[in-house]
């Protein structure tokens, strides 16, 4: 139902509207971890087209060499990653970073990401891990919720408290932990909070154990564009120790990511 309720958010199609591209990315975005492989019947039933609809969309994929398909299940190509790298390629900003954050991870030994904001999540552009350390895989793309995660509260910081709360309301938030925090107007408290300090740490509230903090990058008009974080294990690092002995690094390695903007 999720993907018939970001069906119902699309704007109101108009003059420049283009309604079937729209709906040729939903059928891209309907295919997911969870949904790897999929039938027509089921593109149809998630994308809320219909077995028509759904069946122009995916053939077209597939003759464009973004899915292929045995006859009976669809699934991406390696080619639908262009569509990912066009906007990477178009910001030459992350591979100078990349050094930087190889850097940062060799001095504080936890793994470190680089994130922006895309409506009520984060997505990650860059990423250099040395554990694993979370439950899920994340890599170059990979989106978490931006409420509960110290990169995305940094980012929601540049929200003025009404759009604030409206993204929060959208945000379909949740305990995931027992630390997690759900009430919105603590949440807006912490964002505020991020904002006046200028970092963010987030403590066990998106997975047990997992503790982050997080800097901004700005550009050259001083406006927030991206998060720096470093994310570590509870058992391995406090939240205290993190914020007195990573904080100031990684400080240092967003303003020096900044600078190049």
């Amino acid at each position: 139902m999720a993907t018939l309720d970001a069906q119902r958010d699309l704007p109101t199609p108009g003059d420049s509207y283009v309604q079937s591209f729209a709906r040729g990315l939903q059928v891209i975005r309907s295919f997911s971890e969870k949904a790897p492989r999929q039938t027509l019947s089921e593109v149809a039933a998630a994308t809320g087209l219909t077995r028509a609809g759904a069946r122009r969309i995916l053939l077209t994929l597939q003759t464009l060499g973004y899915v292929a398909s045995d006859g009976k299940l669809f699934a991406l190509t390696p080619r639908i990653l262009d569509l990912g790298f066009a906007y990477l390629s178009s910001m030459p900003i992350w591979n100078r970073a990349e050094p930087v954050m190889e850097a940062l991870v060799q001095q504080v030994q936890e793994s470190c990401s680089a994130a922006v904001l895309d409506g009520t999540d984060i997505v990650y552009v860059l990423r250099v891990s040395t554990h694993k350390i979370m439950r899920i895989s994340l890599g170059v793309g990979s989106r978490l919720p931006a409420w509960c995660t110290s990169m995305g509260r940094l980012l929601l910081s540049e929200l003025d408290e009404e759009a604030l709360r409206k993204r929060l309301d959208d945000s379909g938030i949740e305990a995931l932990t027992r630390h997690t925090l759900t009430d919105i107007d603590t949440l807006v408290a912490k964002v505020q909070q991020a904002r006046r300090q200028r970092w963010c740490l987030v403590n066990q509230e998106l997975e047990e154990g997992l503790i982050s903090i997080a800097a901004p990058i700005v550009d050259r008009s001083g406006r927030m564009v991206a998060a720096l974080n470093i994310s570590g294990q509870a058992n391995r690092t406090s939240a205290k120790v993190m914020q007195d002995t990573m904080l100031p690094p990684l400080v240092e390695a967003a303003d020096e990511i900044s600078r190049m903007l």
